[in-house]
């Protein structure tokens, strides 16, 4: 069993990298690493990538890669996994420095002083931690209630360490869960004697997840994601346990590192968006337009029947969890459109599919047309498709866009999807349920602007009504995740942490906004956030807007003017005379350009230390807003 089986497998990984090593260009270098990144290996490949890589970003190559800085504090040796973790990090966008602490001394760096870790700044620590600090060493007869209290204790001290090192850092906590490392005393008794070390480690487990929920801590839950072993290699190997306290065997570093990187790359919003699924041989049995509804296999009473189905129950999971499901299928839309309508064994919804492309194109052509219609960026989808060869075009065309290898039978579709973790999630909201829904609604929307015969009549037909709050402890986390997934509508791309939010937000001249929108056709949610507060670059009498992001499904309807009402009455009530707009410039963020130009901003000079590409913007406060078609409610005065 490959550990990384979602991934294609590279036909010469040797030359592949022997051809990588003699370029001669650093940026060339890194990106051939990254490529790499992308295809299934094992730990020697993965640490050769490595040192190309890292060959490569000392001579100055910095990549499309976001860069991220992660302490690991652990109670067992770690340093053998790093290779693993940077290289999952660069198929999941990220640049990945990895500190970390000495072995064992995790409770000093965060209780005492550590110099080293104060120098890194992590802006996420990951707690990894073994079975050795369980509280084990009960009595093998004590009963639940001791049990119980002995865990609730050593819960207690863990949620000290998060918050002592948020308070130190201001930096999001992950937190691993545990692997059991001691044979069962009892056997098939063991989770029933509640002082066995089998049943205290999968109540910890338990506990932990509770603990970090409350604690806004994320799961690195290695308890259920890694396999006991992988193609004869035990995870947890007794020999390099006893030998150099390995908890996790390097061979299976390439697995360690991805489930690391996909929770740091979830948390600085770099998860997949949507799911592109194809429709003959992916969600049933057959070719609907040889076959007809009735030939298709789908359903009770067939085994690859049951299989396809099982795989629609699992994707309309995902469409429920927020994850956007599209259609990309060589089809006449209307025999294909026939099976969600008719065919009885359909699990999956065509109202549930935000967009349905059939026809007889090119699948990367039409993935690039759903993109456009989801007004979603081509790096937030996944494409599946049976098919090697579309799967092989897909790739060379679009190589942003995530291609699993599907397995041949499809009653593995389903653990092939959740094996990949395209879609980790670090939160689960009311609003991300609503997703689906949400897009589905834009369509409405777009029928109605078709219909309409002037745009200021349509946006008033809409008869839209906006909420702007202050962001408060309810809000955060949903403010978090947009402000870490948002790209094309923002102004500074500013990422930030849960922590790194709620310690903005307790400053004095703060002016934060969750900006909620709803029309005739139904609530769109969160749509926006705003922060602007005092800097000490600027005078004391204005604002630098710090933060300013909105979703791009509300583009072209007055949003950003009757956000600047909100936030120029804000900030007047903090004496501020002037609002200053800034503007950095990315590979995707082209859109808000004029922003601040067309809301009646003016140009002003960049202050001293300013990123070389910025531009700055200046509003003074007092005079005449701009127009627009929204009823505002303000919490604040509501």
């Amino acid at each position: 069993m490959s550990q990384l089986s979602w991934l294609p497998a590279s036909q010469d990984p040797s030359a592949d990298l022997k051809a990588a090593r003699s370029l001669a260009d650093a940026e060339a270098k890194l990106a051939a690493a990254i490529r790499l990144s992308g295809f299934d290996r094992d730990f020697l490949v993965t640490e050769r990538i490595d040192k190309l890589a890292t060959a490569a970003m000392n001579a100055g190559a910095q990549g499309a890669l976001t860069p991220v800085r992660l302490a690991v504090l652990a109670s067992h040796t770690v340093e053998h996994l790093a290779p693993g973790i940077r290289v999952a990090g660069f198929n999941r966008k990220l640049a990945l420095e990895v500190h970390f602490t000495p072995y064992g001394l995790y409770r000093q760096s965060i209780l005492g002083e550590d110099a080293d870790l104060a120098a890194f700044n992590p802006q996420l620590i990951l707690f990894a931690l073994d079975g050795s600090t369980l509280p084990c060493d009960l009595p093998i007869g004590a009963p639940e209630t001791e049990v119980e209290t002995a865990i609730t204790r050593w819960i207690d001290d863990l949620r000290h360490l998060w918050r002592g090192a948020r308070s130190k850092f201001a930096c999001q906590v992950i937190q691993q869960s545990f692997l059991s490392d001691t044979p069962a005393l009892f056997g098939n008794f063991e989770g029933l004697a509640p002082a066995s070390s089998g049943s205290i480690l999968d109540r910890t487990n338990a506990a932990l997840r509770q603990a970090a929920r409350e604690e806004n801590v994320l799961i690195l839950d290695i308890a259920w994601q890694m396999p006991a072993s992988v193609d004869g290699i035990p995870v947890l190997d007794p020999v390099r346990w006893h030998h150099a306290k390995q908890l996790i065997h390097p061979a299976l570093a390439p697995l360690y590192g991805d489930l690391v990187a996909r929770v740091v790359a979830a948390s600085v919003g770099l998860s997949r968006k949507c799911l592109v699924l194809d429709l003959d041989n992916t969600l049933w049995g057959g070719v609907i337009g040889d076959d007809g509804l009735e030939g298709i296999r789908l359903g009770q009473g067939d085994a690859e029947g049951e299989a396809f189905l099982a795989f629609q129950r699992y994707v309309a999971r995902l469409g429920q969890r927020g994850v956007m499901l599209a259609v990309c299928s060589k089809n006449t839309a209307e025999v294909a459109e026939a099976a969600f309508a008719q065919h009885p064994e359909m699990a999956l919804k065509r109202d549930e599919i935000a967009c349905f492309v059939c026809n007889w194109n090119d699948k990367a052509g039409n993935i690039r047309k759903i993109a456009r219609t989801l007004n979603i960026g081509i790096d937030s989808l996944v494409f599946v498709d049976d098919n090697p060869a579309e799967r092989a075009i897909v790739r060379r065309e679009l190589p942003d866009v995530a291609v699993p290898e599907l397995p041949e039978d499809p009653a593995y579709y389903p653990q092939c999807m959740a094996s990949a973790g395209y879609f980790e999630a670090v939160s689960f909201t009311a609003e991300d349920a609503a997703r689906g829904r949400a897009y589905a609604m834009n369509a409405q929307r777009a029928a109605a602007l078709e219909q309409s015969t002037d745009m200021e009549g349509y946006l008033k037909s809409l008869e839209m009504v906006m909420l702007a709050r202050p962001i408060d402890k309810a809000d955060l986390a949903r403010s978090s995740q947009l402000i870490n997934k948002s790209n094309q509508f923002n102004l500074t791309t500013r990422r930030r942490t849960e922590a790194e939010l709620n310690a903005l937000l307790s400053e004095e001249r703060v002016v934060s906004l969750c900006v909620r929108l709803a029309d005739r056709f139904g609530d769109n949610g969160l749509i926006s956030v705003i922060l602007a507060r005092s800097d000490r670059v600027w005078s004391e009498d204005v604002l630098l807007i710090d933060t300013w992001l909105m979703s791009c499904r509300v583009l072209g309807r007055g949003v950003e003017a009757a956000t600047l009402h909100v936030l120029a009455q804000q900030a007047e009530a903090l004496g501020a005379r002037a609002l200053i707009g800034e503007y950095r410039p990315t590979a995707k963020n082209g859109l808000v350009k004029q922003h601040y130009s067309k809301l009646g901003f003016l140009p002003i000079s960049p202050p001293e230390g300013a990123a070389l590409d910025a531009t700055f913007w200046r509003y003074e406060l007092g005079g005449t807003l701009p127009e627009h078609f929204i009823r505002i409610t303000d919490a604040v005065h509501a």
